[in-house]
Protein backbone atom coordinates (compact mmCIF):
# COMPACT_ATOMS: atom_id res chain seq x y z
CA UNK A 1 0.00 0.00 0.00
CA UNK A 2 2.87 2.32 0.86
CA UNK A 3 4.58 1.68 -2.49
CA UNK A 4 1.31 2.39 -4.28
CA UNK A 5 0.98 5.75 -2.52
CA UNK A 6 4.58 6.61 -3.41
CA UNK A 7 3.92 5.93 -7.09
CA UNK A 8 0.67 7.92 -7.09
CA UNK A 9 1.36 11.42 -8.51
CA UNK A 10 -0.05 13.37 -5.55
CA UNK A 11 1.87 16.54 -6.42
CA UNK A 12 0.61 16.54 -10.01
CA UNK A 13 -2.96 15.89 -8.82
CA UNK A 14 -2.69 18.86 -6.46
CA UNK A 15 -1.43 21.13 -9.23
CA UNK A 16 -4.24 20.12 -11.59
CA UNK A 17 -6.80 20.50 -8.78
CA UNK A 18 -5.59 24.05 -8.08
CA UNK A 19 -5.66 24.94 -11.77
CA UNK A 20 -9.14 23.43 -12.01
CA UNK A 21 -10.46 25.53 -9.14
CA UNK A 22 -9.06 28.71 -10.70
CA UNK A 23 -10.45 27.77 -14.12
CA UNK A 24 -13.92 27.00 -12.74
CA UNK A 25 -13.97 30.29 -10.84
CA UNK A 26 -13.09 32.17 -14.03
CA UNK A 27 -15.65 30.34 -16.18
CA UNK A 28 -18.41 30.92 -13.63
CA UNK A 29 -17.66 34.66 -13.81
CA UNK A 30 -16.99 35.02 -17.55
CA UNK A 31 -20.27 36.75 -18.40
CA UNK A 32 -18.35 39.74 -19.79
CA UNK A 33 -17.12 37.55 -22.67
CA UNK A 34 -20.67 37.16 -24.05
CA UNK A 35 -22.48 39.73 -26.18
CA UNK A 36 -25.94 38.29 -25.42
CA UNK A 37 -27.45 39.45 -22.09
CA UNK A 38 -27.15 36.99 -19.19
CA UNK A 39 -29.46 37.01 -16.19
CA UNK A 40 -28.58 35.58 -12.80
CA UNK A 41 -31.77 34.28 -11.21
CA UNK A 42 -32.36 35.62 -7.70
CA UNK A 43 -35.98 34.68 -7.07
CA UNK A 44 -38.33 31.97 -8.40
CA UNK A 45 -42.10 31.80 -7.93
CA UNK A 46 -44.38 29.01 -9.19
CA UNK A 47 -47.45 30.71 -10.68
CA UNK A 48 -49.58 27.91 -12.11
CA UNK A 49 -49.81 24.22 -12.96
CA UNK A 50 -51.86 22.82 -15.85
CA UNK A 51 -52.60 19.19 -16.70
CA UNK A 52 -52.32 18.31 -20.39
CA UNK A 53 -53.63 15.11 -22.05
CA UNK A 54 -53.15 14.36 -25.76
CA UNK A 55 -55.23 12.15 -28.06
CA UNK A 56 -53.17 9.08 -27.08
CA UNK A 57 -53.86 9.66 -23.35
CA UNK A 58 -50.28 10.73 -22.63
CA UNK A 59 -50.36 12.93 -19.52
CA UNK A 60 -48.02 15.86 -18.91
CA UNK A 61 -48.09 18.91 -16.67
CA UNK A 62 -47.21 22.44 -17.68
CA UNK A 63 -45.84 24.90 -15.11
CA UNK A 64 -45.34 28.66 -15.25
CA UNK A 65 -42.48 30.21 -13.28
CA UNK A 66 -41.95 33.86 -12.45
CA UNK A 67 -38.20 34.53 -12.56
CA UNK A 68 -36.60 37.63 -11.09
CA UNK A 69 -32.93 38.44 -11.49
CA UNK A 70 -30.22 40.86 -12.51
CA UNK A 71 -28.38 41.29 -15.81
CA UNK A 72 -24.67 40.54 -15.34
CA UNK A 73 -23.15 41.81 -18.60
CA UNK A 74 -23.50 44.24 -21.49
CA UNK A 75 -25.14 47.64 -21.59
CA UNK A 76 -28.00 46.42 -19.38
CA UNK A 77 -25.63 45.23 -16.64
CA UNK A 78 -27.07 45.78 -13.18
CA UNK A 79 -30.67 46.07 -14.36
CA UNK A 80 -33.29 43.95 -12.60
CA UNK A 81 -35.80 42.14 -14.80
CA UNK A 82 -38.76 39.84 -14.26
CA UNK A 83 -40.05 37.34 -16.80
CA UNK A 84 -42.09 34.14 -17.05
CA UNK A 85 -40.82 30.69 -17.98
CA UNK A 86 -42.97 27.71 -18.94
CA UNK A 87 -41.73 24.14 -18.47
CA UNK A 88 -43.20 20.65 -18.40
CA UNK A 89 -42.59 17.44 -16.47
CA UNK A 90 -40.96 15.85 -19.52
CA UNK A 91 -38.63 18.86 -20.06
CA UNK A 92 -38.18 17.77 -23.68
CA UNK A 93 -38.16 21.29 -25.11
CA UNK A 94 -37.93 23.41 -21.95
CA UNK A 95 -36.20 23.70 -18.59
CA UNK A 96 -37.00 24.39 -14.95
CA UNK A 97 -34.84 27.16 -13.48
CA UNK A 98 -33.62 27.55 -9.90
CA UNK A 99 -32.18 30.36 -7.80
CA UNK A 100 -28.52 30.98 -8.58
CA UNK A 101 -28.61 29.71 -12.14
CA UNK A 102 -27.67 31.88 -15.09
CA UNK A 103 -29.58 32.07 -18.37
CA UNK A 104 -29.38 33.90 -21.68
CA UNK A 105 -32.24 36.34 -22.20
CA UNK A 106 -33.59 38.53 -24.97
CA UNK A 107 -34.48 42.07 -23.88
CA UNK A 108 -37.25 43.49 -26.07
CA UNK A 109 -37.49 46.88 -24.39
CA UNK A 110 -40.32 48.52 -22.45
CA UNK A 111 -39.70 46.14 -19.56
CA UNK A 112 -40.34 42.97 -21.61
CA UNK A 113 -37.85 40.11 -21.75
CA UNK A 114 -37.78 36.47 -22.85
CA UNK A 115 -35.63 33.69 -21.48
CA UNK A 116 -33.71 31.84 -24.20
CA UNK A 117 -31.56 29.09 -22.68
CA UNK A 118 -29.44 28.21 -19.68
CA UNK A 119 -25.75 29.15 -19.50
CA UNK A 120 -23.98 25.78 -19.54
CA UNK A 121 -20.33 26.60 -20.13
CA UNK A 122 -19.22 25.81 -16.56
CA UNK A 123 -20.12 22.06 -16.55
CA UNK A 124 -18.90 21.67 -20.14
CA UNK A 125 -15.51 23.23 -19.39
CA UNK A 126 -15.27 21.19 -16.18
CA UNK A 127 -15.80 17.89 -18.03
CA UNK A 128 -13.30 18.82 -20.75
CA UNK A 129 -10.71 19.87 -18.17
CA UNK A 130 -11.30 16.73 -16.10
CA UNK A 131 -10.72 14.51 -19.15
CA UNK A 132 -7.54 16.39 -20.06
CA UNK A 133 -6.25 16.31 -16.47
CA UNK A 134 -6.85 12.56 -16.11
CA UNK A 135 -5.02 11.88 -19.38
CA UNK A 136 -2.05 14.00 -18.25
CA UNK A 137 -1.92 12.41 -14.79
CA UNK A 138 -2.26 8.74 -15.68
CA UNK A 139 -1.05 8.55 -19.30
CA UNK A 140 1.60 11.29 -19.31
CA UNK A 141 3.14 11.46 -22.83
CA UNK A 142 0.51 9.11 -24.24
CA UNK A 143 -2.13 11.46 -22.87
CA UNK A 144 -0.45 14.44 -24.51
CA UNK A 145 -0.41 12.70 -27.89
CA UNK A 146 -4.06 11.69 -27.46
CA UNK A 147 -5.03 15.30 -26.72
CA UNK A 148 -3.00 16.49 -29.70
CA UNK A 149 -4.73 13.95 -31.92
CA UNK A 150 -8.16 15.07 -30.74
CA UNK A 151 -7.35 18.74 -31.36
CA UNK A 152 -5.94 18.12 -34.85
CA UNK A 153 -8.80 15.83 -35.84
CA UNK A 154 -11.35 18.36 -34.57
CA UNK A 155 -9.78 21.07 -36.73
CA UNK A 156 -9.78 18.75 -39.75
CA UNK A 157 -13.42 17.86 -39.11
CA UNK A 158 -14.40 21.54 -39.03
CA UNK A 159 -12.48 22.15 -42.27
CA UNK A 160 -14.31 19.20 -43.87
CA UNK A 161 -17.66 20.63 -42.76
CA UNK A 162 -16.70 23.97 -44.31
CA UNK A 163 -15.82 22.37 -47.64
CA UNK A 164 -19.02 20.31 -47.55
CA UNK A 165 -21.08 23.45 -47.03
CA UNK A 166 -19.08 25.30 -49.69
CA UNK A 167 -19.92 22.57 -52.23
CA UNK A 168 -23.56 22.31 -51.07
CA UNK A 169 -23.03 18.67 -50.11
CA UNK A 170 -22.30 17.54 -53.68
CA UNK A 171 -18.99 15.88 -52.71
CA UNK A 172 -19.75 14.86 -49.13
CA UNK A 173 -18.70 11.22 -49.61
CA UNK A 174 -15.35 12.11 -51.16
CA UNK A 175 -14.65 14.79 -48.57
CA UNK A 176 -15.27 12.53 -45.59
CA UNK A 177 -13.50 9.57 -47.23
CA UNK A 178 -10.35 11.69 -47.50
CA UNK A 179 -10.99 12.90 -43.96
CA UNK A 180 -11.14 9.29 -42.72
CA UNK A 181 -7.71 8.58 -44.22
CA UNK A 182 -6.29 11.75 -42.64
CA UNK A 183 -7.86 10.87 -39.27
CA UNK A 184 -6.25 7.44 -39.38
CA UNK A 185 -2.83 8.62 -40.55
CA UNK A 186 -2.51 11.45 -38.02
CA UNK A 187 -3.82 9.44 -35.07
CA UNK A 188 -1.59 6.44 -35.79
CA UNK A 189 1.44 8.65 -36.43
CA UNK A 190 1.01 10.37 -33.07
CA UNK A 191 0.29 7.15 -31.16
CA UNK A 192 2.65 4.66 -32.84
CA UNK A 193 5.20 6.81 -34.64
CA UNK A 194 6.49 6.95 -38.20
CA UNK A 195 7.50 3.31 -38.69
CA UNK A 196 6.59 0.04 -40.38
CA UNK A 197 3.99 -0.83 -37.73
CA UNK A 198 2.21 2.48 -38.30
CA UNK A 199 1.95 1.91 -42.06
CA UNK A 200 0.71 -1.67 -41.63
CA UNK A 201 -1.95 -0.48 -39.16
CA UNK A 202 -2.95 2.38 -41.47
CA UNK A 203 -3.26 0.01 -44.42
CA UNK A 204 -5.41 -2.42 -42.44
CA UNK A 205 -7.66 0.34 -41.08
CA UNK A 206 -8.27 2.06 -44.41
CA UNK A 207 -8.64 -1.20 -46.36
CA UNK A 208 -11.17 -2.76 -43.96
CA UNK A 209 -13.22 0.42 -43.61
CA UNK A 210 -13.60 0.94 -47.34
CA UNK A 211 -14.03 -2.78 -48.07
CA UNK A 212 -17.03 -2.80 -45.72
CA UNK A 213 -18.51 0.19 -47.58
CA UNK A 214 -17.86 -1.52 -50.93
CA UNK A 215 -19.59 -4.71 -49.76
CA UNK A 216 -22.56 -2.70 -48.49
CA UNK A 217 -22.86 -0.89 -51.85
CA UNK A 218 -22.91 -4.24 -53.66
CA UNK A 219 -25.65 -5.47 -51.32
CA UNK A 220 -27.59 -2.22 -51.82
CA UNK A 221 -27.31 -2.74 -55.58
CA UNK A 222 -28.81 -6.23 -55.52
CA UNK A 223 -31.51 -5.49 -52.92
CA UNK A 224 -32.45 -2.09 -54.40
CA UNK A 225 -32.00 -0.66 -50.86
CA UNK A 226 -35.29 -2.12 -49.65
CA UNK A 227 -35.86 -1.50 -45.96
CA UNK A 228 -33.51 1.50 -45.84
CA UNK A 229 -35.49 4.63 -45.08
CA UNK A 230 -33.33 7.63 -45.92
CA UNK A 231 -36.33 9.87 -45.26
CA UNK A 232 -35.85 9.20 -41.55
CA UNK A 233 -32.73 11.40 -41.66
CA UNK A 234 -34.30 14.57 -40.30
CA UNK A 235 -33.43 18.10 -41.42
CA UNK A 236 -31.15 16.88 -44.23
CA UNK A 237 -30.77 19.55 -46.95
CA UNK A 238 -28.45 17.51 -49.19
CA UNK A 239 -28.62 14.02 -50.80
CA UNK A 240 -29.15 11.63 -47.87
CA UNK A 241 -27.54 8.49 -49.34
CA UNK A 242 -23.93 9.78 -49.61
CA UNK A 243 -24.36 11.54 -46.28
CA UNK A 244 -25.43 8.24 -44.68
CA UNK A 245 -22.37 6.47 -46.12
CA UNK A 246 -20.10 9.28 -44.89
CA UNK A 247 -21.59 8.92 -41.40
CA UNK A 248 -20.96 5.17 -41.52
CA UNK A 249 -17.32 5.62 -42.58
CA UNK A 250 -16.56 8.04 -39.75
CA UNK A 251 -18.58 6.01 -37.24
CA UNK A 252 -16.88 2.67 -37.93
CA UNK A 253 -13.37 4.03 -38.45
CA UNK A 254 -12.49 4.19 -34.76
CA UNK A 255 -13.49 0.61 -33.99
CA UNK A 256 -11.65 -0.80 -37.01
CA UNK A 257 -8.57 1.24 -36.10
CA UNK A 258 -8.73 0.07 -32.50
CA UNK A 259 -8.93 -3.58 -33.49
CA UNK A 260 -6.19 -3.29 -36.12
CA UNK A 261 -3.92 -1.53 -33.63
CA UNK A 262 -4.44 -4.21 -30.97
CA UNK A 263 -3.77 -7.09 -33.35
CA UNK A 264 -0.81 -5.57 -35.16
CA UNK A 265 0.95 -4.22 -32.06
CA UNK A 266 0.62 -7.62 -30.38
CA UNK A 267 2.00 -9.44 -33.42
CA UNK A 268 4.92 -7.03 -33.81
CA UNK A 269 5.76 -7.56 -30.13
CA UNK A 270 5.55 -11.33 -30.64
CA UNK A 271 7.84 -11.12 -33.68
CA UNK A 272 10.35 -9.09 -31.71
CA UNK A 273 10.42 -11.58 -28.82
CA UNK A 274 10.38 -14.66 -31.07
CA UNK A 275 12.11 -13.82 -34.35
CA UNK A 276 11.85 -17.41 -35.52
CA UNK A 277 8.04 -17.48 -35.52
CA UNK A 278 6.67 -18.37 -38.94
CA UNK A 279 4.24 -16.32 -40.99
CA UNK A 280 1.55 -18.95 -40.54
CA UNK A 281 1.97 -18.95 -36.75
CA UNK A 282 1.88 -15.15 -36.77
CA UNK A 283 -1.32 -15.15 -38.81
CA UNK A 284 -2.99 -17.71 -36.53
CA UNK A 285 -1.95 -15.72 -33.44
CA UNK A 286 -3.50 -12.58 -34.92
CA UNK A 287 -6.68 -14.46 -35.70
CA UNK A 288 -6.93 -15.67 -32.10
CA UNK A 289 -6.40 -12.13 -30.79
CA UNK A 290 -9.08 -10.83 -33.14
CA UNK A 291 -11.57 -13.44 -31.97
CA UNK A 292 -11.33 -12.17 -28.39
CA UNK A 293 -11.88 -8.47 -29.19
CA UNK A 294 -14.16 -8.66 -32.24
CA UNK A 295 -17.39 -9.35 -30.33
CA UNK A 296 -17.12 -6.54 -27.76
CA UNK A 297 -16.27 -3.98 -30.47
CA UNK A 298 -19.29 -4.93 -32.59
CA UNK A 299 -21.55 -4.68 -29.54
CA UNK A 300 -20.11 -1.29 -28.57
CA UNK A 301 -20.84 0.15 -32.02
CA UNK A 302 -24.29 -1.44 -32.04
CA UNK A 303 -25.20 0.18 -28.72
CA UNK A 304 -23.83 3.55 -29.85
CA UNK A 305 -25.75 3.58 -33.14
CA UNK A 306 -28.97 2.27 -31.60
CA UNK A 307 -28.73 4.34 -28.41
CA UNK A 308 -28.83 7.55 -30.46
CA UNK A 309 -32.31 6.64 -31.71
CA UNK A 310 -33.82 5.48 -28.41
CA UNK A 311 -35.50 8.76 -27.44
CA UNK A 312 -37.21 9.26 -30.82
CA UNK A 313 -38.32 5.62 -30.91
CA UNK A 314 -39.97 5.97 -27.50
CA UNK A 315 -41.64 9.19 -28.66
CA UNK A 316 -43.02 7.43 -31.75
CA UNK A 317 -44.38 4.57 -29.61
CA UNK A 318 -45.96 6.98 -27.11
CA UNK A 319 -47.81 8.64 -29.98
CA UNK A 320 -49.53 5.44 -31.09
CA UNK A 321 -47.17 4.27 -33.84
CA UNK A 322 -46.55 0.54 -34.29
CA UNK A 323 -43.27 -1.15 -33.40
CA UNK A 324 -42.54 -1.81 -37.07
CA UNK A 325 -43.07 1.79 -38.16
CA UNK A 326 -41.17 3.18 -35.16
CA UNK A 327 -38.22 0.88 -35.90
CA UNK A 328 -38.22 1.70 -39.62
CA UNK A 329 -38.29 5.46 -39.09
CA UNK A 330 -35.77 5.60 -36.24
CA UNK A 331 -33.63 2.49 -35.83
CA UNK A 332 -33.32 1.00 -39.32
CA UNK A 333 -30.43 3.21 -40.40
CA UNK A 334 -28.65 2.63 -37.08
CA UNK A 335 -29.04 -1.11 -37.58
CA UNK A 336 -27.61 -0.89 -41.11
CA UNK A 337 -24.68 1.19 -39.85
CA UNK A 338 -24.02 -1.40 -37.14
CA UNK A 339 -24.01 -4.21 -39.72
CA UNK A 340 -21.65 -2.34 -42.07
CA UNK A 341 -19.32 -1.52 -39.17
CA UNK A 342 -19.50 -5.14 -38.03
CA UNK A 343 -18.35 -6.25 -41.49
CA UNK A 344 -15.37 -3.91 -41.22
CA UNK A 345 -14.50 -5.23 -37.77
CA UNK A 346 -14.69 -8.86 -38.95
CA UNK A 347 -12.55 -8.09 -42.01
CA UNK A 348 -9.93 -6.43 -39.81
CA UNK A 349 -9.01 -9.78 -38.22
CA UNK A 350 -7.68 -11.56 -41.34
CA UNK A 351 -6.47 -8.38 -43.04
CA UNK A 352 -4.47 -7.12 -40.04
CA UNK A 353 -3.10 -10.61 -39.34
CA UNK A 354 -2.20 -11.17 -42.99
CA UNK A 355 -0.49 -7.81 -43.47
CA UNK A 356 1.51 -8.21 -40.27
CA UNK A 357 2.61 -11.75 -41.09
CA UNK A 358 3.83 -10.49 -44.47
CA UNK A 359 5.54 -7.24 -43.45
CA UNK A 360 6.74 -7.90 -39.90
CA UNK A 361 10.48 -8.41 -39.65
CA UNK A 362 12.93 -8.93 -36.87
CA UNK A 363 13.79 -5.64 -35.21
CA UNK A 364 17.40 -5.02 -34.60
CA UNK A 365 18.27 -3.37 -31.36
Amino acid sequence: MGNLLKKFPIKMVGIFALIGVILMFFVSHDDFLYTQPIMQIQKVEELSKTKEVDTFQNVDHSYVQKLSGVITNGKHKGEHITLNNTYTDSKAMDKKYKVGQKAFVVIHGQGESTIKDAKRDTPVVFLIYLAIALMFIFLKMAGITAIGSIIINTILFMVALYFDGFNNGSNVLWIFSILAVLFSAITLWLVIGWNRQMFVTLGSTVACTFLSILISLIVFRFTHEKGIFYESMQYVTQPPRPLFLAETIIGSLGAVMDESTDIISSLFALKMERPDVSRKQLFLSGRNIGKSIMGPLINVLFFIFMGETLSMTLLFLKNGNSWGYSFSMNMSLGMVQSLISGIGIVLAVPVASGLTSFFAEKRRK
